[in-house]
């Protein structure tokens, strides 16, 4: 595995095989090809956070994780700001959420990234297949516009120029 020190780390997880569960992997390679100049940014996408990705996490100044919620309305799309886990919650061996993952990093290299956000889309359906529901389509502009806008605030950079408004 090749690890860098980003700025930015932007860590998605999701099955694309599963409806709505590859929101977050679409976001991922939305944001690649977005920030693909930016030398600061890195984008990893897994079909789940392993405990592989603990040494990346802990070398990164800031990461943004990204995933499908099954606990949020259809289509709602937010960001959260994450801590690790508490220490003795335990830990999963195969996959883990944000905060533990996290935590290992924490426990393991004796390192945090500086700011640890989670950008989640509320899932409508994980069925078998490789389509978005029409809620969760209608609402990858509004998760892309604060994925940008999330990243260039790690990155300190400017706001992402709004579009003008007519009326």
């Amino acid at each position: 595995m090749c690890f860098t020190n980003a700025r930015c780390l932007i860590l998605a997880c999701g099955n694309t095989l599963r409806g709505d569960d590859g929101a977050g992997p679409w976001l991922a390679e939305w944001a690649r090809q977005r920030f693909q100049p930016e030398a600061g940014v890195r984008v990893l996408s897994r079909q789940q956070w392993t405990p592989e990705l603990a040494e990346e996490l802990a070398r990164a100044g800031s990461v943004l994780f990204i995933d499908s919620s099954v606990d949020s309305p259809p289509g709602v799309v937010k960001i959260v700001f994450i801590e690790p886990a508490a220490a003795g919650q335990g830990l999963a061996t195969h996959h883990l959420d944000a905060a533990q993952l996290l935590a290992l990093g924490r426990d393991l290299y004796d390192s945090l990234p500086g700011n640890a956000q989670l950008l989640t889309i509320g899932a409508g359906s994980t069925e078998l297949g490789e389509e978005f529901s029409g809620i969760v389509k209608a609402a990858l502009p509004e998760a892309c516009r604060l994925l940008e806008a999330a990243v260039l605030r790690l990155l300190g950079g400017p706001e992402p120029r709004q579009p003008a408004r007519r009326g």
